[in-house]
């Protein structure tokens, strides 16, 4: 279970919507949605994605995705 809030904190102090870090990820705005929700989970390439594109730290990717 991933930490949906922390993610969405992340992505809007880059200045990012939603929308254009789905395509980024290279699933559906809805996709991205449920992954956000908890409803499917991320991939290990999908999370790679996201923690260059947000320039996430290992610390925060563990924190985001694995606790």
């Amino acid at each position: 279970m991933i930490k949906g809030n922390l993610l969405r904190e992340k992505i809007d102090a880059c200045g990012f919507k939603l929308v254009y870090v789905a395509k980024q990820v290279g699933v559906s705005y809805q996709a991205f949605l449920k992954k956000l929700n908890n409803e499917t989970e991320f991939k290990a390439s999908e999370v790679m994605i996201l923690k260059e594109l947000l320039h996430l730290t290992d610390d925060e990717v563990m924190e985001i995705f694995f606790t």
